[in-house]
């Protein structure tokens, strides 16, 4: 998941009403879209909403501050999709709410990069300087095969997307876990370094030039951070889900997403359905196992 929830839920809702001929779905002309979101008032968004409109589905952005309420109004029906998480997050989801989510298309990975301000370089970091890093599970986890991949610890056999402190085997560095909206806190308080996802560093006017180690998002072992449009499993051959993915990956939408993220992202429009679910299957079983 790009950024991490607060327990809150919004109402906001934006809508765009259809245009051009032909009918919104299978159902009928009087159906329309209903996608939920934790950033519907982004300007993608109302692209998205006018492609959509040009090929005759009219379609409704609910936003939301709360991810599990996303999650629960898609298995609910209150909405058809939603845009906001990552398999891993999804995984966890599924397992702890016997949830039937499944992916449809993926969208992007972005980075959870670790900053410091008072540091150049990973080498200048001090032998147990203390390091932020967010402490809801997912993200935790990343954060800790981040840092392994930067060598500043190693995690018992290796890690996964489940990894917590007490599996590290050996650390340069003190590892201190904060609530994701806290990262940035840290950092200008006693942490000398942070990892902070990428919706957090541009609240806190973190630039580019902070950054100290930043994941590399061509890895396999992002994959499971891949963000992707979601939707009840019965529902998971909706004809305007291709339509819907067409769009988001089309020029004029990624370069909104792209300026909205300062260019840290890397879109993932080669992944096919079929290929997210089995990711996501392998995951749960992570969950599962956690659980």
């Amino acid at each position: 998941m790009k950024t991490a929830l607060s327990l809150s839920a919004a109402g906001l809702l934006l809508s765009v009403a259809a245009c051009g001929g032909g009918a919104a779905s299978a159902e009928g002309p009087d159906d329309v879209l209903t996608i939920g979101t934790d950033d519907g008032q982004e300007k993608h968004w109302l692209i998205i909403q006018e492609k959509l409109a040009e090929g005759g589905i009219e379609a409704e952005v609910k936003t939301f501050s709360d991810g599990t309420q996303i999650n629960t109004a898609t298995e609910n029906g209150d909405i058809d999709i939603n845009l906001f998480q990552h398999l891993a997050y999804l995984a966890q989801y599924n397992v702890n709410n016997n949830g039937t989510l499944v992916p449809v298309g993926a969208t992007a990975v972005y980075p959870l990069a670790l900053y410091s301000k008072d540091y150049g370089s990973l080498e200048e970091l001090p032998e147990g300087a203390e390091v932020a890093i967010p402490n809801n599970p997912t993200n935790q986890a990343r954060a800790l095969l981040n840092l392994q991949e930067a060598g500043l610890l190693t995690l018992k056999d290796g890690g996964d997307s489940l990894s917590t402190p007490a599996e590290i085997e050996s650390a340069k560095v003190e590892i201190t876990p904060v609530d994701s909206n806290q990262t940035v806190t840290a950092l200008n308080g006693s942490a000398a370094a942070a990892v902070v996802n990428n919706t957090q560093a541009q609240k806190g006017g973190l630039g580019d030039e902070a950054i100290i180690y930043k994941d590399d998002l061509e890895s396999g072992t992002n994959d499971a951070y891949i963000n992707a449009f979601v939707t009840k499993e019965e529902n998971a051959d909706d004809p305007r889900w291709e339509t819907l993915i067409d769009v988001y990956h089309s020029s004029e939408v990624q370069e909104a997403v792209t300026e909205l993220n300062g260019g840290n992202l890397k879109f993932k429009d080669d992944w096919t359905a079929e290929q997210l679910v089995e990711l996501l299957r392998s995951e749960e079983e992570v969950a599962a196992s956690g659980a």
